[in-house]
């Protein structure tokens, strides 16, 4: 593996994140998990990506963990999942990303990592449209947004959360799951809890 500081990387496009806590999810204000524990997930999908000499245009990436208390103590158990479809060359740069080696929030991610699991290679099929985007995994995750709802009117709540400290992203929309369902290393459920979806963009500091 090369040195950090020699690889020239840029990724752009969408993320799409759900965990089990409450509508806008504590750890966006500093604050404990909502049940005391954290279960969650990040899917990316990139719509330019280049890691040195790779081009990694169209493909997708996961990161899930769960974590006893707030992520930040530093006892999460992670598992990644890699686009299927990618070659040899483009699952080693996807790969080296999700470790954290190469910065990003990836190395947020990798820091409070305390367990490994077995990296899942695996169709990524995604819907992108807002907070009505859907990522299906057979057999392995099933992700769909929506809005959160105003109690009285039931009308679609525009929510955005503007964070220039945001990890994955600097502005986010926040809203709901209409289902969240993880069945890979480990098992968790969470409809209905807090879902978000946001553009990023992330690049090396060389």
């Amino acid at each position: 593996m090369a040195a950090k500081n020699d690889i020239v990387w840029l990724l752009k496009g969408i993320v799409i994140g759900a965990c089990n806590c409450d509508w806008g999810c504590p750890c966006n204000f500093d604050a404990p998990p909502t049940y005391g524990n954290c279960n969650g997930a990040y899917i990316w999908q990139i719509q330019k990506g280049q890691f040195w000499d790779v081009n990694l245009d169209g493909f997708g990436m996961g990161w899930v963990g769960e974590s006893p208390g707030a992520m930040r103590l530093d006892h999460s158990t992670t598992q990644l999942i890699i686009d299927q479809r990618a070659d040899e060359a483009r699952r080693v740069a996807l790969a080296d990303l999700l470790s954290g080696s190469f910065g990003g929030p990836f190395e947020i991610l990798a820091s409070i990592t305390e367990t490994w699991l077995e990296t899942i290679f695996a169709p990524l099929n995604m819907v992108i449209d807002g907070l009505n985007s859907r990522v299906d995994i057979p057999g392995v995750l099933d992700l769909g947004l929506t809005s959160i709802k105003n109690p009285v009117t039931g009308d679609p709540e525009e929510l955005t959360l503007v964070k220039g400290t945001g990890f994955t992203s600097n502005n986010t929309q926040m809203g709901s799951t209409t289902v969240y369902s993880y069945a890979g290393g480990f098992q968790h459920e969470h409809s209905g809890n807090y879902g978000e979806f946001a553009e990023f963009e992330y690049h090396s500091s060389k």
